[in-house]
Parts: C-alpha cells; sequence; structure tokens
C-alpha cells in the first residue's frame, strides 16, 4: 500500500509538471450537452409592468398602514395543575397549586404617536404580562390603561414617541359592499393581510347590550382579534373581533366593532380606565307594524316602551309603557339597539331631549335627565 500511494504521489508530481511547462494541455469544456437547453420552458412575465389601478391601490393601503398594526401577546398566571403533580402529591404529599404561564396571542393599533394602543378586552383580560411588538419587530412591555367589557375594548400603554398612528374613519357612512382590509396577527403570523367587502352592518350576534357589529368576509382568524379593518381611504373603520366558524377558522363571516363605537370608548378608557354611561330607566323593543301603521310611525323608526324603571329618569320624565320613542336629541332612532347606545353614550347629568309618539295623544317633547348605569360586576370581579 506504502508503494502505491508512492507511486501516485510521484505521478501527480510529474503530470504538475509537465502541465506547468506547457509540454501537456488540459482543456475543461464547460459548454453544456446538445441536450441541456440554456433558456427557461416557461414565459417570463417582466417584473416592471405595472398593477392596474384598481389593484394597486391595495398594496399602497397595506404599505401605508401596516406600520400602525401591532402583535399583541399576554402571559396569564393560572393554578391548573399539570400531569406531574399526580406524581408530586403521591410521593411527597398535598402541595400547594403552583403559578402556570399562558400565553395568548392578538393584534392591535396604534392609537397616537405617544404609544396608546387599541385592541380588544377579551385579548387582555387577566393578563400577568402584556407584550406589544411593532411593526419594525421591536417588543415593547404594556400596561393596560383600561378596558371595557360590554365593548370588548381595551386601550393599552406603551413607552413610545413618534410612532405611526391608523386615522380614524366613520363607520356610520360605511356602504354594504364597500371593500376593506383587515391587518393583524392570524395563528401568529404576523403582518397578515386580507381583503374583502362590508357583508352587513348593524348585526347582533348577541355579545353584548351593544352589538352593532360590520359583518366582512375578509378572512379572520383566532389571532387576529383586535386587528384593525380599514377602507379604501386608509382608514380604521373597525376593530376585528369574533368570526362565525364551526371549524375555528374563517369561513368569510367576520365582526369587527363599529369604529364609532371606539371613539366614545377609548377617550374614556383613557381619562378614568373605565366607561361610565347615561341610563334612562326603560326597556324597549321593535315597534310592530300594527302599531306603527295606528300611531301613523313613518317608515322602520322607533323603539316602542315596553316597561319603565320605577323611580328612574324615564318615570320622573312621564314616559309610559306603549310610547315610541322616535327622536334622541332631535336625531331620528331608527332601532331599540340605536337608542340603547345613544343613551348610553351620552354622559349621566344630561338633560336629553326626546320625541314621543303616545296612543290617543300624537307627537310629544320630553325632555329626561339621564342617570349613570349601574354597572354590572364580570366575572374577573367577583
Amino acid at each position: 500500500m506504502r508503494r502505491l500511494a508512492v507511486f501516485l504521489l510521484l505521478l501527480a508530481g510529474l503530470l504538475g509538471v509537465l502541465v506547468a511547462s506547457g509540454v501537456v494541455r488540459l482543456r475543461v469544456n464547460l459548454e453544456p450537452a446538445e441536450w441541456v437547453s440554456a433558456s427557461p420552458f416557461w414565459r417570463e412575465q417582466p417584473g416592471e409592468a405595472p398593477l392596474p389601478p384598481v389593484l394597486g391601490i391595495w398594496v399602497e393601503l397595506a404599505r401605508a398602514v401596516k406600520p400602525a398594526v401591532v402583535n399583541v401577546s399576554t402571559t396569564q398566571r393560572t393554578q391548573r395543575p399539570g400531569p406531574e403533580d399526580f406524581f408530586r402529591r403521591f410521593f411527597e404529599g398535598p402541595q400547594r397549586p403552583q403559578p402556570r404561564g399562558r400565553q395568548s396571542l392578538g393584534s392591535g393599533f396604534i392609537v397616537s404617536a405617544d404609544g396608546y394602543v387599541g385592541t380588544n378586552l377579551h385579548v387582555v383580560r387577566g393578563a400577568s404580562e402584556i407584550v406589544v411588538q411593532l411593526a419594525d419587530h421591536t417588543a415593547h412591555q404594556a400596561k393596560l390603561v383600561g378596558g371595557d367589557p360590554k365593548t370588548d375594548i381595551a386601550l393599552l400603554k406603551i413607552d413610545g414617541s413618534g410612532l405611526p398612528t391608523l386615522a380614524f374613519g366613520d363607520s356610520d357612512r360605511l356602504q354594504v359592499g364597500e371593500p376593506v382590509m383587515a391587518i393583524g396577527n392570524p395563528f401568529g403570523l404576523d403582518q397578515t393581510v386580507t381583503t374583502g367587502i362590508v357583508s352587513a352592518k348593524e348585526r347582533f350576534i348577541g355579545a353584548g347590550p351593544y352589538d352593532d357589529f360590520i359583518q366582512t368576509d375578509a378572512s379572520i382568524n383566532p389571532g387576529n382579534s383586535g386587528g384593525p379593518l380599514v377602507d379604501v381611504r386608509g382608514a380604521l373603520i373597525g376593530i376585528n373581533s369574533a368570526i362565525f366558524s364551526q371549524t375555528g377558522g374563517s369561513v368569510g363571516i367576520g365582526f369587527a366593532i363599529p369604529v364609532n363605537i371606539a371613539k366614545d370608548v377609548l377617550p374614556q378608557l383613557r381619562e378614568r380606565g373605565k366607561v361610565v354611561r347615561g341610563y334612562l330607566g326603560v326597556s324597549v323593543g321593535p315597534v310592530p307594524a300594527d302599531v306603527r301603521r295606528k300611531l301613523g310611525v313613518p317608515g322602520e323608526r322607533g323603539a316602542l316602551v315596553a316597561e319603565v324603571v320605577p323611580r328612574a329618569p324615564a318615570s320622573a320624565a312621564g314616559l309610559a309603557p306603549g310610547d315610541v320613542i322616535t327622536a334622541f336629541q332631535d336625531a331620528p332612532i331608527q332601532s331599540p339597539n340605536e337608542l340603547t347606545r345613544r343613551v348610553a353614550g351620552t354622559p349621566p347629568g344630561t338633560e336629553v331631549r326626546l320625541k314621543v309618539v303616545r296612543p290617543g295623544a300624537g307627537e310629544l317633547a320630553i325632555t329626561a335627565k339621564l342617570g349613570t348605569l349601574r354597572e354590572e360586576p364580570t366575572s374577573d370581579d367577583r
């Protein structure tokens, strides 16, 4: 073996000398074989070809909105026993429960340049730690400034200045069929963009007393909660909050809280950490068609008073069961839900003007001084 190795080494050295001296020339052919084609077998589309204007707007919209969209991650401390606790109890006797961390993900949007962030309350409720990750991937510890269980809106605060923000639009002017874009953190996939249209407005899904959801077919999945729904102008028109699904994933039926509700809630959360609502003291329902005809109530307007709470502002103002409230503060009332939202959004102590149609008396003008709505304790408060 040693002789063979020495022979091969001498042979390689001799070949090197011959090549270096020019006695032997080596030629390497780098040309492809005849059966190999150097050109692709597909058709290339020039990259500089512009998108049609109607589609290019989505690219510009995503570029403008994404910097103001954030990821919200939370850690919750729980006392749930794990499988190892069984063995610890068996060998060591009874043990005090040890807190465990449970993490969840959601989305949010920057409300103001000094670090206020909006999201859903269910994303951050009960969290022992909240971390907000910006579009530039920097992470910031956040504190919960306040939350409103009745609308599922929460306000966070991070340290910062000069942050990109979202302009607030007007959800009342939103039209069914209008295109929209949702941006968020579904399944932890940050800065995910989906598009769709407004499928319906004023949806009641049983989430709370102030249900007034925007329905959209833009894909919304777990992790999108708290993220923005924006219109083609790049303005915030909703906060993505819920989906209808039998599988846990998007089936094209998503719901967003109208931004006009957030406009009423966020200032109060910033100021006092909670929402104080006006209280009239009536139970109302839709106006039946026969009652509408009998009283001459036009169109689909009005809220029928079914009950008046004793000693409540409505009782003091003279409202009675059977009255139909057609206007609040000189603005028409289209439905019972609208009256409930309008009353709740008016500060307690305000004297409000009501237009009422009463059987046998015709249209009346009534003034009532709103009280303060008593908040029911949540499960976190008990």
